[in-house]
């Protein structure tokens, strides 16, 4: 738009403001809104009756329809002597009293103390572009000085970081007290808003005694509860926020975008912790969706939002597309946070939903709530602590989709992704007493899970599928047949995890010996905790770096094993591969464990990685160390087992006689242990079905 300033110091230039008003003409411009928008939070702070200086007026209308509903002493000064003239000519018949002048508002001739209210609409936001902010410090310093004691200076503004800042520090040091209203765009205006950010009222009331304290709070809206905040970082971190909201939320009125996968995290009003994620997802053009089908919210049960059909982006299409609605907002609970019950939820978002609706929706339309058996799904944290290594962690019980009970480990750094997770059983004597307590108490209650007392860990379930890989890998190494049929396997785990992997080898793979490499001492103790890991002859534990560990075996000789697996996750998020890290994956690393295996001996590598260019790198690294290497990728995860033989392997052979090689490891495992309850549920032949040759 021409009538625009081409860069922002031209905000605070007399000669722009000349040219802007000239060209003009007779129509107002109306900054961050109009009349109607702002008169609530306007007539809130400035009586009637108050003496207001407004500052930098410009032709806006806002003063004139003040003026026509009682505010009869307004003080309008402005830098541009062609606005003053034009004012003062358009307001000389119907409105006598209301005068304007041409003053320089950094430097004005009133007195001390003449006002009980400044009302800027705009004018700080031009002036902060200029002098690096030392005009608009100018400004404010003189409306501080023109200002009675409980006067307030009210302030429109877009609210850009560096200028809230330069204020709301100005008045803090000054002792004052700072509040910011939000104003939304009313639903169904975003189309013809011409800015996608909030306006912002910033009210800043002078004390007759400097406060010790800072005072500053945020509204949502004309008569929104204050928030109050401690810190000017964290006011400006709410406005962020509030802004990012907007700028989202036009976009999903005036847009639909099947690709883009927008979230946005709702946060408890009172404490301020994130309470529910939002994750929009739009239909494809030209999918056949029914009229009445364009927007439902799916409230995904507690405990199942790492699923992939929620978590990931194509199973969010999928979900999508299964529910064929227009557009689907998944929405996921957070830990740490109450729920009542579905009806509680729906009434919690309702008011927030319609933001979030696609373009044309009318704002009276009924939404649907869909769920998974209408229910809120059921998560109880057992544990909570600290690793020095990987930052704070908690151990929680779920009921996943299929019913059943599991435990968790997950790091709060990255909630999205489970570390370790095992199924969990209950014992028969405690269950049956827990289902007899429940008989009378509401469904809500019914459906909850026994004590976590009453619970054990099923040994024999692998949760994690590339677990199931490995676990089948084992038999390449020709486990049950007649020339191996008592052959003891030798494995050196890195990563422990929940110790679910060691412990199904230790229990159900005949003579197994298993050394596990763990770097975290506390991941140690909660697998012992709360995993049911117990270590013993065939299973031990070596706390340290898995890399040192591997180059002090090699260097030492002597110490080959039949299995080396590599489950280890990697702490640095800005590399495209999230296992193991990328020293494990280095020629000199891959070596060593080339050299650390028997002639049959297998290394087996949890690799996921999104970098498809990484990918292709590491995947070369591999291939110049070991002469045949099967992949199997899982499905719905970004996860894929590399199977690397030390020996070659005939390619003709190997995949062909992998079905007989599954059936004599399955009867190996279903023969590991004596103990009648616990049987390894796998199937070893279902798993390698899908493999590959690199």
């Amino acid at each position: 738009m021409s009538l625009l300033p081409r860069t922002a110091e031209e905000f605070s230039s007399a000669e722009y403001w000349e040219r802007f008003f000239k060209k003009r003409g007779e129509r107002a411009f109306e900054w961050y809104g109009d009349y109607n928008k702002i008169c609530g939070v306007l007539h809130k702070y400035i009586k009637v009756q108050d003496k207001v200086l407004v500052v930098g007026c410009g032709n806006s209308e806002l003063s004139e329809q003040l003026y026509d509903v009682g505010y009869k002493h307004l003080t309008n000064i402005d830098i541009s002597e062609t606005v003053v003239a034009h004012m003062n000519q358009r307001n000389s018949e119907r409105r006598p009293d209301l005068t304007f002048h041409q003053v320089d508002a950094t430097q004005t001739p009133y007195e001390d103390a003449s006002f009980q209210a400044a009302l800027d609409k705009g004018t700080l936001d031009a002036m902060a572009s200029e002098e690096e902010g030392a005009l608009a410090r100018r400004m404010i310093t003189e409306v501080s000085r023109v200002l009675k004691v409980g006067g307030r200076y009210v302030c429109v503004t877009l609210a850009q970081e560096s200028v809230v800042k330069l204020a709301v520090e100005h008045f803090v040091q000054l002792g004052w007290a700072v509040r910011l209203h939000c104003l939304q765009e009313e639903r169904g205006r975003e189309e013809e808003d011409s800015f996608a950010l909030p306006v912002f009222v910033l009210i800043s009331t002078k004390f007759r005694q400097p406060m010790p304290n800072p005072i500053l709070e945020m509204c949502l809206g004309d008569d929104g509860v204050p928030v109050r905040h401690t810190r000017v970082c964290d006011l400006l971190s709410a406005v962020r926020e509030y802004q990012a909201y907007s700028v989202l939320r036009k976009r999903l009125r005036t847009n639909t975008d099947p690709a883009s996968n927008l979230s946005l995290t709702l946060c408890d009003a009172k404490t301020g912790l994130p309470r529910y994620t939002l994750t929009v997802q739009d239909c494809p053009p030209g999918a056949k969706v029914p009229r009445p089908n364009q927007f439902a919210i799916f409230i995904v049960p507690r405990g199942s939002e790492t699923a992939w059909l929620y978590s990931a982006p194509e199973g969010r299409r999928q979900l999508a597309a299964s529910a064929n609605f227009r557009r689907l907002v998944i929405a996921s609970m957070h830990r740490n946070q109450d729920y009542t019950d579905m009806q509680a939820v729906q009434s919690e978002l309702s008011p927030v939903v319609m933001d979030l609706a696609p373009p044309g929706m009318l704002t009276n339309q009924q939404v649907p709530f869909l769920s998974v058996g209408g229910d809120l799904g059921w998560r109880e944290e057992v544990s909570r602590g600290v690793s020095q290594l990987s930052g704070e962690y908690c151990v929680e019980n779920v009921r996943g989709e299929d019913g059943e009970l599991y435990r968790r480990l997950v790091f709060l750094s990255n909630v999205s992704l489970v570390q370790s997770e095992s199924r969990l059983v209950s014992s028969n004597t405690a269950a049956s007493n827990h289902k007899k307590k429940n008989k009378k108490k509401t469904k809500a209650a019914a459906a909850a899970a026994p004590p976590s007392a009453c619970l054990s860990v099923d040994s024999g379930f692998l949760c994690c599928a590339h677990h199931e890989v490995m676990v089948a890998g084992l038999s390449m190494l020709g486990a049950g047949t007649p020339q191996n049929k008592d052959g003891p396997v030798s494995v050196l785990l890195v990563g422990l995890g929940g110790g679910g992997l060691p412990q199904f080898l230790r229990d159900f793979v005949p003579d197994a010996a298993v050394e596990v490499v763990e770097l975290d001492p506390v991941v140690l103790q909660v697998a012992k905790d709360w995993f049911g890991f117990r270590p013993d002859d065939r299973l031990t534990v070596t706390l340290g770096d898995g890399l040192e560990r591997i180059c002090s075996l090699e260097k030492e000789g002597g110490h080959c094993f039949d299995v080396i697996m590599f489950d280890v996750d990697n702490k640095d998020s800005s590399v495209g591969m999230s296992c193991p890290p990328a020293a494990f994956v280095e020629t000199p690393v891959l070596q060593k464990v080339f050299n650390m295996l028997t002639p049959r001996g297998l290394f087996m590598l949890n690799l996921v990685c999104r970098d498809l260019l990484l990918r292709k790198n590491v995947l070369e690294r591999v291939k110049s160390v070991f002469p045949t290497i099967l992949s199997q990728r899982i499905p719905e995860e970004i996860n894929e087992v590399l199977l690397c033989f030390r020996e070659a392997k005939d390619a003709d052979r190997i995949l062909p006689s992998l079905s007989q090689a599954a059936k004599n490891f399955q009867r190996t495992l279903s023969c590991g242990t004596a103990d009648s309850k616990r049987k390894p549920h796998i199937d070893i032949a279902e798993i390698l079905k899908d493999l590959k040759l690199e």
